[in-house]
């Protein structure tokens, strides 16, 4: 019985010294939350590139009203969750090719505008922020 305790408790011990070495880990995850330079204007239309693989990254993107958006979905050997996005707000919903480009548009939006994209499952997302 003691033997069980003892396993026990290294199972959990190691448990979470995992989760904390990935909360706190210096790297990236696909799902990180630190602003990067995604947006971008051609030819009078913003360009919004978001990659799908584990999640979605960036998860938050700051984008201008009042300009047509389109949102690029970008995969690469993608065969989890985020290959399947759903956009409620602009009554988006579609498979994702694995590896590939998909351009979604968007009209232009009001500031103050928040518009959430998330996988098929619900587990990942990732947000645009129109200002």
């Amino acid at each position: 019985m003691k033997t069980i305790n003892v396993i026990i408790i290294t199972v959990i011990l190691f448990t979470g010294a995992v989760i904390a070495l990935n909360k706190f880990s210096p790297h990236q995850s696909a799902t990180s939350d630190v602003q990067v330079n995604n947006v971008s204007i051609v030819n009078g239309v913003q360009v919004i590139t978001i990659t799908a693989k584990g999640g979605y990254s960036p998860r938050i993107s700051n984008a201008k009203a009042h300009i047509p958006t389109i949102i690029r979905m970008q995969t690469n050997n993608d065969f989890d969750c985020s290959s399947s996005v759903s956009i409620a707000a602009i009554g988006f919903r579609l498979v994702l090719k694995s590896s590939g480009t998909t351009d979604i548009p968007v009209p232009a939006q009001n500031p103050g505008t928040v518009i959430q994209g998330l996988c098929g499952m619900g587990m990942y997302n990732f947000t645009i922020n129109f200002n």
